[in-house]
């Protein structure tokens, strides 16, 4: 049985700042985008800020109702990146068998290791001996359970969870308490007359599949405790999806304007699939309007690409598929499905197909010298290395795992 830890950063980017600047201990803090700004949002805030009502995603002027002395600052994304670095070598002290997951938190596989609670509790004393940074723990057979466990205690918790603890554990909670159920499909879940975790855990899984497909299954599994993922260290190196998203300065209803912000996202998005060598074939839009009701239209391309160009106009036509006219928040850009770019393939049109002939006689050439000079003597191209500009680190909740490739 694997015996696997779920490492949860409390309050991280607060807790950064808190470490640097021992004057803010024990007193409402919140980091927020643009402190300055009244219609900014809250990024994260401390547990003093949270004890008075104060949570991420609040307006700024909201929070400030609540917590007048809340004290404010902007983020400082290098400072919080190094905090991540020094704190995943920790980790990597105790098991070689680490995989982040996001930049403040992570899974540790210490199955070989003896008396893992004993383990936890030294990666949260070293973490917070020498970073001064405290975290959560949850020890459980599977991942699913560990990042359950994690949230159980907060902060500098350590919980430990087994299967045989779901029934009086988690089967009464609301099934959108269950870690991977957000309120869409809480929504759908209730079409189906589940309400618990437990009511999920009792339905049958061929059920589940007619309703929900491959996800329903994997859902039910969950709510048993049943999850086959290992720690996957090399997974970090598996991008899925490039985005960006921008939250408004006020909120916005010429569409003009909206027009301007998505060529800059999908801008952005091209240039981050460049720098990365991806292309991809399902783009994504997301529209949260003044409310925080967000929207999510997707198209998928006959072809998969990176081309700027191309991600605008599907961009907006998705756009204007999911907008009611309402004033806008914030708005994203994702390219999903993202592929290497050696690996791609074209669907032929009328118009490809000639591009396609233009090559032709280079193809019965390369494949003329190859055959006489072996395998691999002739390349249509050399991999240069990219540069990478500013816009390739723009998701920083993404790009940070950069910081673990190889070599680097």
């Amino acid at each position: 049985m694997s015996i696997i830890l779920h490492v949860d950063m409390n309050s991280f980017y607060a807790s950064v700042e808190q470490a640097k600047n021992p004057h803010l201990l024990g007193k409402p803090l919140a980091i927020a985008g643009n402190p300055r700004e009244r219609k900014g949002i809250i990024i994260t805030c401390s547990y003093e800020a949270r004890a008075v009502g104060v949570y991420t995603t609040m307006p700024l002027f909201e929070a400030r109702k609540r917590c007048p002395d809340l004290i404010v600052l902007p983020p400082n994304f290098p400072m919080y990146r190094a905090a991540s670095i020094a704190m995943f070598d920790i980790l990597r002290e105790f098991s070689s068998l680490v995989e982040p997951v996001s930049i403040d938190e992570g899974y540790v596989d210490v199955t070989l290791l003896q008396n893992p609670q004993q383990v936890a509790y030294e990666i949260q004393q070293t973490i917070l001996t020498r970073l001064k940074l405290p975290c959560s723990i949850g020890i459980a057979p599977n991942k699913f359970l560990a990042k359950t466990a994690s949230d159980r205690k907060k902060p500098l918790g350590i919980t430990i969870l087994r299967r045989r603890d779901m029934e009086h554990e988690l089967w009464p909670l609301p099934v959108m308490e269950m870690h991977g159920v957000g309120e869409r499909t809480a929504k759908k879940l209730q079409q189906l007359h589940i309400h618990t975790i437990g009511d999920l855990a009792k339905m049958s899984p061929y059920t589940m599949k007619l309703a929900m497909g491959k996800m329903g299954v994997q859902l039910q599994e969950r709510a048993n405790g049943i999850d086959r993922r290992h720690v996957n260290p090399e997974a970090i190196y598996d991008t899925k999806s490039v985005g960006n998203s921008q939250t408004l300065a006020r909120d916005e209803e010429d569409v003009d304007a909206l027009y301007v912000v998505l060529r800059r996202l999908s801008d952005k998005v091209a240039v981050r699939l460049y720098e990365k060598r991806l292309v991809g074939t399902t783009i994504t839009v997301h529209i949260r309007d003044h409310n925080w009701h967000t929207v999510t239209r997707s198209g998928t391309l006959a072809n998969a690409t990176q081309d700027k160009r191309v991600i605008y106009q599907e961009a907006v036509r998705l756009f204007e598929i999911g907008w009611n006219n309402l004033p806008i928040r914030l708005l994203g850009v994702t390219m999903n499905n993202v592929m290497d770019e050696t690996q791609q393939t074209e669907q032929l049109s009328l118009f490809t197909y000639e591009e396609q002939m233009k090559d032709e006689p280079i193809r019965q050439l390369v494949e003329k010298l190859t055959r006489k000079f072996g395998e691999g003597s002739i390349q249509r191209g050399i991999s240069l290395p990219r540069a990478k500009g500013y816009h390739s680190y723009t998701s920083f909740s993404k790009d940070f795992l950069q910081d673990h490739q190889k070599g680097e």
